[in-house]
């Protein structure tokens, strides 16, 4: 009896969680006219084991838990062990009451530079820098982990976004670029700095609104759902007032832009009048998924 209760006890702790994240990992080497070489499969390989089986946070996971998400790394340039390259990082997570999945975050991070050789050992150490492939990478995870948790449970992200910033502080003793208050308005510094900036909280009020009081009753109440929606979007105004076209802003619309547009260009009609209005003047770029909106 007792073998059998320790058996069981590793069943339940082998086969009942799952690691946090369920992601694709792609290299793309196209641009450099050497796609084909070896270093860039191995590179995938052992990317999408490290970004797999890595345990990035404390919490178990259940199977149905993990968290769906895309890395594409596009690599423009290899000389030796030297990679120049962009990262675009999408994740999503279901809505409740149906097979819908929800974009929650799709960054392109153009500030990608790295030195890996090949068959390297993959290691993150959530306390010390190791490589800037492994700091982007954990960096970029980190939102991913923060954003999702935001999305079901207010400020649920802390825990994250801490440990982002805490990868942004100790990668600063390298020279790439991203790290940095210099390196601009829309680098990592810049995201993770505005996402913990009191001037940006209700950025962390529109992700939960949005899809806890929005996209997880739509299948209940769908006109409810959608003013939820509109109500959530109207934070952006006073967001907006502060700081005009800011980052985070444009961080969301990029990765909701299209489902906005697909929600309120079906029935049941709400009023929306006021939030085209709102879209236009914080979102510009999506403009044409704007005027796609009949109300």
């Amino acid at each position: 009896m007792r073998n059998l209760l320790i058996l069981l006890v590793f069943f339940a702790t082998r086969f009942g969680f799952a690691q946090e994240l369920n992601c694709n990992v792609v290299v793309n080497a196209q641009l450099t006219g050497n796609e084909n070489f070896q270093i860039f499969k191995t590179l995938e390989t052992q990317l999408n084991e490290f970004v797999n089986k890595t345990q990035w946070t404390k919490r178990k996971f259940k199977p149905q838990e993990a968290i769906n998400c895309n890395i594409v790394i596009n690599v423009t340039g290899l000389s030796g062990e030297n990679f120049d390259a962009s990262i675009q990082v999408q994740s999503s997570r279901p809505v409740f009451g149906s097979s819908y999945t929800t974009p929650i975050y799709n960054m392109n991070d153009k500030d990608f530079t790295f030195k890996y050789l090949e068959f390297q050992n993959l290691i993150y150490n959530e306390n010390q820098y190791v490589s800037n492939l492994i700091s982007v990478l954990a960096f970029h995870i980190n939102m991913v982990l923060g954003l999702d948790a935001d999305s079901f449970s207010k400020e649920g992200g802390d825990v994250y976004y801490k440990q982002a910033q805490r990868i942004t502080n100790y990668s600063q003793q390298e020279n790439y670029k991203g790290w940095k208050l210099e390196d601009g308005l829309q680098s990592r510094f810049a995201l993770i700095d505005n996402i913990l900036s009191p001037t940006f909280k209700d950025f962390r009020t529109v992700m939960y609104n949005y899809h806890r009081n929005g996209m997880d009753i739509m299948s209940q109440n769908t006109k409810d759902a959608k003013n939820e929606i509109v109500s959530a979007l109207t934070f952006f105004k006073a967001m907006n007032a502060n700081r005009p076209n800011s980052f985070l802003a444009r961080v969301f619309f990029d990765a909701k832009a299209e489902e906005i547009e697909q929600i309120f260009s079906s029935g049941p009609n709400v009023e929306i009048a006021d939030l085209i209005e709102l879209l236009n003047r914080i979102a510009p770029t999506h403009a044409s998924k704007w005027r796609n909106i009949k109300y």
